[in-house]
């Protein structure tokens, strides 16, 4: 499955676009566009997919997304979600608009969005961003603006891909990462090896775990049990499930491996992680 490229348009009476998304599940739709994405969850959880980040979501969480990111929200269960939403182009008001020194901070922020940026949310940002879904013409325009000011202001944030991912150039390469991401995420809880995403992508094994390693900068096998990690964070802190059982549905094949590999990537045990966050 390869991220589509989605049409994003604008808002009535605006050159950007705002809504405030509600829906019973955020279901799986690997995609990108020219324009920036801003998404602040206001409701449900989930698990978040940006560039090679998987990470779980919930309420009061705000990114940042370049254009050209691929990503994905997808929601834990069905139940509440929703999320402020808002796409613009860098240059929705003109060329050159965030490269002058009154907006340089905020083409430094844009910049960084590259790699998708996880941003500082305190209620009156939050506050801020829910009535920017209600405000139109020059009004909400300036409230945009407004708003990345104010977040470029705040701090530069937490990058999500890592340093060495980039989307890859040729299309060929961008049509086997994406039939491969969205391979992993439909059967990351059953048994795979190498040999069945490397056809998926129509390589050798061989091939397959250097163009991998080039396009995401880590190995196939890190990435995966990456995926799977996230996967058991969201079922610990939101289930009573015992910590086995999670192991097993999240595709690791005994608990001492799970209780191994998951403390090497949170610095913490299964069970630590859902006495902090459950």
């Amino acid at each position: 499955m390869r991220p589509a490229l989605e049409h994003v348009g604008t808002t009535g009476g605006l050159s950007w676009k705002r809504h405030l998304f509600r829906s019973s599940a955020f279901g799986f739709s690997w995609h990108f566009h020219p324009e920036v994405e801003l998404t602040l969850i206001t409701a449900g959880t989930g698990t978040r997919y940006a560039g090679d980040s998987i990470e779980p979501y919930d309420p009061g969480q705000l990114t940042l997304l370049g254009a050209g990111v691929p990503h994905a929200f997808v929601s834990a269960a069905p139940g509440r979600h929703e999320a402020v939403v808002i796409h613009f182009r860098p240059d929705f008001l003109g060329p050159g608009l965030f490269d002058v020194p009154e907006f340089g901070a905020v083409g430094g922020l844009l910049a960084a969005a590259g790699r998708g940026l996880e941003l500082p949310a305190p209620e009156p940002m939050i506050r801020r961003l829910v009535e920017l879904t209600g405000r139109g013409g020059a009004d909400g325009t300036l409230g945009l603006l407004d708003v990345l000011v104010r977040l470029a202001d705040g701090g530069p944030g937490r990058a999500l891909a890592s340093p060495h991912h980039r989307s890859p150039d040729r299309p060929n390469s961008r049509r086997r990462m994406d039939d491969v991401f969205g391979f992993l995420h439909a059967r990351y809880a059953e048994p795979i090896v190498l040999g069945d995403v490397a056809e998926v992508a129509h390589l050798s094994p061989a091939a397959f775990s250097r163009f991998f390693r080039r396009v995401t900068g880590r190995t196939f096998t890190a990435y995966l049990t990456e995926l799977r990690v996230g996967a058991a964070c969201r079922l610990l802190a939101e289930s009573d499930r015992a910590v086995a059982d999670i192991a097993a549905s999240c595709g690791f094949g005994n608990l001492s491996n799970f209780n191994r590999r998951f403390r090497e990537l949170k610095v913490m045990t299964p069970r630590e992680y859902r006495a902090r966050f459950g």
